[in-house]
């Protein structure tokens, strides 16, 4: 396979690469590195199978000539700014939206059929079903972020309809492991850092979440690309369960050796939009012959050694 990456310098997509280039593929990245890393692809460089493009999804000319001979496009560039999303408004709809309307019209032109989305759980809003299967109703939308995704889906199943696509959309929890640069546990860990002995909370603590290691969830977007034959295949990717965030910050707390003082801000919701309890159903990929092999409390303290040997993080994210 010849692979094209949107956001192959990012957390995900450059463990992707990774994972694409140990299998055998070419894979080219794109990306703005806007808030992906080039030490992310060090491994990746050394690949004669790897090339790299440094543009924006907005510029439409060099996307679509960048990917041009490739047969499959993995589109895991966004804003992922989810917190801030009504200070910048503006961003979602252009990173995340019309920067896949881009996308799909450079496929198009370049005669190019498949593409895996990444998406997010977050487009269930404040579901009513727990766990959240894929056919779950959708309430009325709170989040930017999570707006910009729903229609980016969108796009892309209407494009398999009218251009013959096939497509793999993936709904995401919040992913963790080695490369990770934005979340909780970034955050947490950089004011522990700063500050050992308090903490500032968003929300009240009982938010509940869940997690998915960064290998697992590669294994599962390649497992169900090779066995997801239909024309739109919808998968949820998590682990089986979810935590509160008082729980991660006493695993976080715990890894770190510190004992600090917890001052939350109030309320089940930690920002305008937050979904106070995200827990998907996963029966779908599971039945594919997916399970994760690590849990949450395991990704986190799997995240917290990476941050721990690559601190220079903290200085590329200001």
């Amino acid at each position: 396979m010849k692979a094209f990456i949107t956001g192959g310098a990012g957390f995900i997509g450059s463990n992707l690469t990774d994972r694409l280039l140990q299998n055998g593929h070419e894979v080219r990245v794109y990306d703005n590195l806007s808030t992906g890393q080039l030490r992310f692809l060090d491994n990746a460089k050394n690949d004669e199978r790897f090339s790299f493009v440094e543009g924006d999804l907005l510029d439409e000319d060099t996307l679509s000539k960048s990917m041009e001979g490739f047969q499959m496009v993995f589109h895991f560039a966004a804003n992922a700014d989810v917190r801030f999303g009504t200070d910048h408004p503006r961003r979602d709809l252009e990173q995340n939206t019309i920067a896949t309307f881009n996308v799909l019209e450079a496929m198009r032109h370049q005669s190019i059929r498949k593409i895996a989305f990444a998406s997010t759980g977050s487009v269930y809003g404040e579901a009513e079903v727990i766990p959240t299967p894929e056919d779950a109703p959708f309430p009325i939308q709170t989040s930017l972020y999570a707006s910009s995704k729903l229609a980016g889906e969108s796009l892309i199943s209407s494009f398999c309809e009218g251009f013959d696509f096939q497509a793999w959309i993936f709904r995401f929890v919040s992913i963790l492991g080695e490369r990770y640069t934005h979340g909780h546990v970034f955050d947490f860990y950089k004011k522990l850092k700063t500050d050992p002995t308090r903490l500032e909370v968003l929300g009240n603590g009982k938010q509940r979440k869940s997690y998915l290691y960064v290998q697992d969830c590669i294994d599962s977007i390649l497992l169900a690309i090779g066995k997801g034959q239909k024309r739109v295949n919808l998968f949820n990717l998590g682990v089986d369960g979810y935590c509160t965030v008082n729980d991660s910050i006493g695993w976080i707390c715990e890894a770190l050796g510190v004992d600090p003082k917890l001052n939350y801000s109030g309320g089940e919701r930690g920002w305008v939009g937050d979904n106070p309890f995200i827990y998907l159903d996963t029966q779908k990929i599971n039945q594919l012959g997916w399970k994760p092999k690590l849990g949450i409390q395991e990704a986190i303290l799997k995240t917290i050694k990476f941050l721990r040997l690559n601190e220079w993080v903290f200085e590329e994210r200001k």
